[in-house]
């Protein structure tokens, strides 16, 4: 009988109800045998071992071993019992105490309620599926006590009932929703440790005080014999101290970030009572690809990086491509079109063989072991008919301009024909002489191309064509659709062939209207997603980008899906560049921008938009304020305070005031006179939102909510589609002012970031193991100063427009503040580097130097300087995992950079606010990779740009300083040594900087263009015949003569 009761107590223990989403919970008993073993007493043994709630928070499963002692026996077969619960309040009590109770209280006694054993063994009142029991060191386990009986405290010290919900508006989600299974957050910040964090920021400190001491020092003490030498120098010193304030203060506190996937997984795409067929709850994604020339920008490489995106490791239904084609070409029309029908094969490729990278050009290009970790035994012929298929892909590609040229002189030629039958019929037989046929481009069904024609004609050019949309893909099923065996194609049985929904758009122009660039492509794709798709977050990528890490929008929303998530604004993914030279000569990695300031950003308010590679929250982009926002008060904004939730209008300049919280107020007037898209705003916020599955979680969304199928795409939702990408549609509104991607700056990108942060959202900067996306970037010398000094010139804008961080409101950090001012003053840092890098030269033709003599209080200030910059420079490379080669071809380019292009984009600034001209950019060439002898071409072609004249004659002046400051010592009658050391050792630190530049120049043969030494030369003289008129040199051995 007692054998009997205790196993139906057990199995009141053991087969409580599960909560949502975890297995059920189960308490073992066991003991141990004489001989070490250890025999189980449960009934039910089939616990759930798997790891998917594994770690120190998993109470699902554990064991109760029972010492042996008379009372503590092993249970017969043939056992029953009579007991049951009495219901949610009853006492549970160990296997062991049942027996007790049964066997002192049958008749009626009080029996040994004391005993040893049932002190030892605890009795809880408990209501939720499983019991707190002693372990085996017999250990009292408060941790499970909070969270698994009635009693709980645990959570703000309240007392809540079963019947109490959570939630906003009451969702139905109980204590109980929170308490059965452990809470793991997504995202976890780790620090940098204390003891290289610690001592870079005494570093800083210190070298701040010796600063200020050493340019105290030098106003004090003028060399009177070069009174304008000595001025230059010390305003040049002041300013570059200034400089290196505004850039080392923001790298004050840098962190690392960590995800975890598994547990994503788990809370958004496992069976549960919300959720009980397991499909993803995860929120959309729409991906925005962008191109605007197909000559600059080939086809192949746009095709590439659709294919990466659709073959990404998302939730299928969750995602939608689309692509902005700015110019209108049908090249880039059928390139696309083509692209899709390949990845009806190339993605469930991927998914079988779980092929990294995905696009199949970087793959096929792999020189590591391509069947490593493979072990599908058709995996290698899989492969080989993959990358004959891909072959056979790029020569459609390749060939599809003469296919276009020959189809629409095809076509154009039989319409000519039935022109001139016409004419005939209206003329009496004769043809009119001045009779023009007009050269359409044809699309494949035999209907003009309604953008932009091979021969640009009325209504079809660049800037003057209809708006286009056309789904290329339509939206998948929602649940999978698995494969079959194919003899002329691969065996997909049991691989999920569907594809993401894919979408083509070309944005109406028209003449007289400004098209407002790329920020104006953004957002007409961000109001036509809206409309089909409208997922709530938006990823950004170059038509040059691609996804390398199929799980990068995965990582990304850990962070948007975690608690405090739905206060980020987007998440900065660092840019990765292939075939970059190995010596990095211009420094295209950046790797001292992406892994040391933009990981120190990430620990203030987030680091800046950067055009690439960043997953937006659409409500953000909206121009809404984000939920609980803070405002920072005082001197240095140490005071946080909250903003209220309505915030008015009243405080801040009505220019830079983000839109009202309301999002029904005044909608017509903020997004244009779309009702679809209005009512498409109040959806993507909440689908955003973060799942409300703890506690702690506010402004949450509960679970099993984005279960819903999308529905398929109808005519008037495509209809709606297209007049939202209308030339005029944003006329009279909001859009790029305070919505959407913002106009008037050639660097949309920063300012769009800036905006966001200003409002008082915060971004996340996101390094992966595997790097997110990688690109390409221009390793051609002339190409990659144009490119500097297109964001030069936009950092000018920046500066001179109501952008400016000085204006910016009390809601941004005063740390992200001084970042921001840094990106709008740093190009005026190359006046005086210019002038700097002439001091040397200036120096050794006067034969005077920027002080009076090389004292001992001088070169102790210099080399205590310079130490304290390599100290710094080296705890930065620890904590931002840089080389220190890195960090040299960093500081080399950015004299070079900071000689031309920065200080051509200073000019060009200046001109455009102060006359009023406009500024245009060409598009940078991506490379195709046509070129298989010789990866690195484009590396030694030397293309000549006026970019090129101010660092030659830094250069040349440089070297003839050096010449003549050695001649006038060595034939002088009284050698001034120290004045030509510290001349020449200024001119070499100079020329090491311009080392880059010169082997650039050189090209594969040495040769220079004739032009570059011609000019190099007659700025060279000039500047030096002017330094010589104004202070001449002292004739030493004169003056030593006539003594």
């Amino acid at each position: 009988m007692a054998t009997s009761s205790s196993k139906q107590n057990d199995k009141n223990l053991t087969s409580q109800p599960s909560s949502a989403g975890r297995p059920p919970q189960a308490v073992k008993f066991s003991r141990r045998t004489p001989s070490g073993r250890i025999t189980n007493l449960s009934r039910d043994d089939d616990l759930d071992m798997t790891n998917e709630y594994s770690g120190q928070n998993d109470y699902a499963n554990y064991t109760v071993m029972m010492p042996p002692t008379p009372d503590n026996q092993p249970a017969g077969p043939s056992s029953s019992s009579d007991n049951k619960p009495d219901g949610p309040g009853s006492y549970t009590t160990s296997r062991l105490g049942s027996e007790k109770q049964q066997r002192s209280g049958g008749g009626g006694g009080g029996g040994n309620t004391g005993s040893k054993l049932e002190r030892r063994m605890s009795i809880m009142k408990s209501s939720n599926k499983s019991m707190l029991l002693r372990s085996q060191t017999q250990d009292f386990d408060h941790n499970r006590w909070l969270f698994e009986t009635k009693g709980t405290y645990g959570i703000g010290n309240a007392y809540f009932s079963e019947e109490d919900a959570y939630g906003p508006d009451n969702t139905g989600l109980s204590m109980q929703d929170f308490m059965d299974k452990p809470w793991k957050p997504l995202t976890r910040k780790i620090g940098v440790p204390s003891k290289i964090l610690s001592p870079y920021r005494l570093l800083i400190v210190i070298r701040m005080v010796i600063l200020a001491f050493f340019l105290t020092w030098r106003v004090k003490n003028p060399n009177q014999d070069a009174i304008w030498l000595w001025a230059i120098s010390i305003v040049c010193e002041i300013w570059f101290a200034f400089s290196w304030l505004l850039d080392i203060l923001p790298k004050l506190n840098p962190i690392n970030r960590s995800t975890d996937l598994v547990a994503l997984r788990e809370k958004f795409e496992k069976p549960s009572p919300s959720n009980p067929t397991g499909r993803s709850d995860l929120p959309g994604v729409d991906i925005f690809v962008s191109t605007a020339d197909p000559e600059k920008e080939p086809p192949l490489v746009t095709a590439n990086t659709i294919l990466s995106i659709l073959a990404a490791d998302y939730p299928v239904e969750k995602l939608t491509g689309y692509i902005s084609d700015d110019g209108g070409a049908i090249l880039t029309f059928e390139a696309m079109a083509e692209a899709v029908r390949f990845a009806e094969v190339w993605v469930p490729f991927c998914r079988k063989h779980n092929i990294e990278p995905r696009n199949p050009d970087s793959y096929f290009n792999l020189k590591t072991d391509k069947t490593k970790n493979k072990k599908r035994p058709d995996f290698v012929k899989d492969r080989r008919w993959m990358k004959r298929e891909y072959d056979e892909f790029k020569v459609r590609i390749n060939g599809l301009p003469e296919v276009i040229r020959k189809r629409s002189e095809s076509y154009n030629k039989k319409e000519e024909r039935k022109q001139k039958t016409i004419a005939k019929e209206k003329n009496d037989g004769e043809l009119p002489k001045d009779m023009e046929y007009q050269k359409a481009t044809w699309m494949a069904d035999g209907t003009h191309w309604p953008g932009t024609w091979l021969d640009p004609a009325a209504d079809h050019k660049k800037g003057d064509h209809a708006g286009i949309l056309q789904i290329m893909s339509k939206v998948p099923e929602s649940d999978p659709v698995m494969g079959h065996q194919d003899e002329k194609k691969l065996d997909f049985t049991g691989v999920d062939i569907r594809i993401p929904m894919f979408a083509y758009v070309s944005r109406e122009k028209r003449p007289g209207y400004d098209h407002n660039k790329k920020a104006g492509a953004m957002n007409a794709m961000v109001r036509a997603s809206a409309i089909l798709s409208n997922g709530p977050f938006i990823l950004n990528l170059d038509c040059d980008h691609y996804i390398y890490n199929s799980l990068a929008m995965r990582e990304g929303m850990c962070f948007m899906m975690d608690r405090g998530g739905d206060r980020i604004c987007y998440i900065q993914f660092p840019q990765r560049f292939e075939g970059i030279d190995p010596s990095d000569r211009y420094a295209n990695h950046n790797f001292v921008f992406f892994d040391g300031s933009m990981r120190a950003l990430d620990g203030l308010q987030g680091p800046v938009y950067v055009g690439t590679g960043c997953m937006f929250r659409r409500y953000a982009l909206y121009g809404f304020l984000p939920p609980r926002a803070n405002e920072y008060t005082g001197v240095f904004g140490q005071v946080k305070e909250k903003v209220p939730e309505f915030h008015g209008q009243s405080d801040d300049d009505p220019e830079t005031q983000p839109l009202n919280a309301h999002p029904d107020l005044d909608m017509p007037k903020k997004f244009g006179n779309s009702a679809m898209f209005n009512e498409s705003i109040s959806v993507a916020e909440f689908q955003g939102r973060p799942l409300a599955d703890h506690i702690s979680v506010k402004n949450g969304r509960p679970p099993g909510a984005l279960l819903v199928p999308r529905p398929p795409l109808d005519a008037p939702t495509v209809a709606e589609a297209v007049a939202v990408i209308s030339c005029w549609f944003e006329d009279n509104t909001d859009w790029g002012d305070k919505v959407g991607w913002i106009y008037g700056s050639v660097t949309e990108d920063v300012v769009t970031g800036y905006r966001m942060h200003n409002r008082g959202w915060r971004s996340v900067y996101c390094i992966t193991k595997r790097d997110a996306f990688r690109g390409t970037a221009p390793i051609n010398l002339t190409d990659r100063l144009h490119q500097v000094l297109r964001w030069a010139t936009g950092s000018v804008e920046i500066f001179f427009s109501k952008n400016n961080a000085f204006l910016a409101t009390r809601r941004l950090k005063f740390l992200q503040r001084i970042a921001y001012l840094n990106v709008g003053i740093y190009p005026f840092t190359s006046f005086f580097l210019v002038t700097y890098c002439f001091l040397p030269a200036l120096s050794l033709i006067s034969g005077h130097f920027i002080v009076s003599s090389l004292n001992i209080a001088f070169l102790s200030y210099l080399l205590v300087i310079t130490i304290t910059l390599t100290l710094l420079s080296l705890l930065e490379v620890k904590w931002s995992g840089i080389g220190l080669e890195d960090w040299w071809r960093n500081e080399q380019f950015w004299v070079i950079g900071g000689t031309s292009a920065h200080f051509a984009a200073v000019l060009q600034g200046l001109l455009k606010v102060l006359a009023g001209i406009e500024i245009s950019f060409t598009l940078t060439s991506k490379s195709a990779g046509e070129d298989e002898d010789d990866v690195y071409a484009d590396l030694y072609m030397v293309k000549w740009t006026s970019l090129f004249i101010m660092p030659l004659a830094i250069i040349m002046s440089n070297f003839v300083a050096i010449v003549i400051g050695i001649s006038r010592t060595i034939y002088s009658v009284i050698p001034q040594w120290g004045k030509l050391i510290g001349g020449s050792f200024f001119s070499f630190w100079v020329l090491a900087h311009m080392y880059p530049f010169i082997k650039g120049l050189l090209g594969r043969r040495g040769r220079v263009p004739t032009i570059v030494y011609v000019w190099a030369g007659l700025i060279s003289i000039t500047v030096s015949l002017l330094w010589v008129s104004i202070d001449p040199p002292t004739d030493s051995s004169s003056s030593s003569g006539s003594a």
